[in-house]
This record gives C-alpha cells, structure tokens and sequence, in this order.
C-alpha cells in the first residue's frame, strides 16, 4: 500500500480558482500542489528550475511546516513516520 497520496485531486469537482472565498482558495491551493508535485510534472519542471527557484521552494515549503506543523505531526503527516526518533544530545 501506498504510503503518500494525491486522491484530493483526483475526486474534486470544484471550481478551481483563487480570491473567491476561503474553501475555494483552500482546494485550489490542494489542487495546484498535488498536481504540481506530480511525479511527471516534477520530471520536466525540475531539471529547469533555476537553484535559485529550488531554494526558493524548499524554503518556504520547510518554513511552512515549521511555522504550522508540532513536531509530532510533522512526523507523522508529513515524514509518514508516526514514531518520532529522538537522539541524544552529542557530546564534545
């Protein structure tokens, strides 16, 4: 089975377009990303994205999760990982 899914996408009938209203902009938001980061778009958009464009997306991607997501759904929504692993401080 799967361990990640774009079945938001796949289901919607909605209008897709933004401005128009919260739920309308939360779908159209769903809807780009899950088609955007689909394996097929991701093969052709990637090897065009400038490094400055792929920083650019790794980071407000990794800010985004930082600012909305606790550490345990972080771990478990977004790394699929429902078991935090925890490692000891190092020492010098």
């Amino acid at each position: 089975m799967a361990t990640h899914s774009h079945d938001f996408v796949e289901q919607y009938t909605g209008l897709v377009g933004f401005g128009m209203d919260r739920p309308t902009d939360e779908a159209t938001v769903l809807v780009y990303l899950q088609k955007f980061s689909d394996d097929g778009c991701m093969a052709t958009i990637l090897p065009r994205l400038s490094p400055e464009e792929l920083s650019m997306i790794f980071d407000t991607i990794s800010g985004l999760l930082r600012r909305h997501l606790k550490e345990e759904e972080y771990h478990a929504k977004f790394l699929k990982d429902p078991e935090p692993h925890h490692h000891a401080p190092m020492e010098e």
